[in-house]
């Protein structure tokens, strides 16, 4: 009768810990998904910044087409990426191609000082540092669940219940190289 009772315990106790465990993957799971769709906002709404700015710096530098062209092309692949590895790449694609646009703008002092394009500046300024902000967020959060799913009792468990390990958003070893910008005519 003593076995039964510790026999029942002790299944008590483990259906606890599976319990509790799964709520927290799911929990964290949630969490990451939040911290995604957090990034994804404020990439678009990076990206809805870009054609303002580009038209604000073409009726200064029509002649500059190669940068215009460049913005666009890294615009369109942040909105096109589907994994934060891709969305990582893009993005630093995109800010690569911001800052020759920069660049193409210091040349021209009215552009500099016109209220319009430095609205847009400031705007753009302050949705890099949310991207920033919501990037932390993200790989902290990936980075709680990919270890609860990796460590022990989770490991027992996650894989068979669905509970894949998440991919950080980082920047790829190009993005790490200090870009080259030359505004000498072609």
């Amino acid at each position: 009768m003593i076995a039964l009772w510790i026999a029942l315990g002790v299944l008590a106790f483990l259906a606890l810990v599976f319990v509790v465990g799964f709520n927290q993957l799911v929990r964290l799971r949630n969490e990451v998904e939040t911290g995604w769709s957090n990034i994804d906002v404020q990439l678009k709404r990076r990206a809805d910044l870009i054609p303002n700015l580009v038209e604000a710096v073409k009726g200064y530098a029509a002649h500059e087409s190669g940068v215009f062209e460049a913005v666009t092309a890294a615009r369109s692949a942040v909105l096109g990426a589907s994994t934060p590895a891709a969305a990582g790449q893009a993005n630093e694609a995109l800010t690569a191609a911001v800052g020759r646009l920069f660049a193409v703008a210091e040349a021209y002092p009215d552009l500099k000082a016109s209220q319009n394009f430095l609205q847009l500046q400031g705007d753009l300024t302050d949705t890099e540092d949310k991207i920033s902000a919501a990037r932390r967020y993200y790989n902290a959060t990936v980075m709680r669940f990919n270890t609860k799913a990796q460590s022990f009792p989770g490991l027992l468990y996650a894989g068979a219940l669905g509970f894949k390990a998440r991919e950080f958003f980082a920047a790829d070893a190009e993005a790490h190289a200090v870009p080259q910008v030359d505004l000498t005519p072609q």
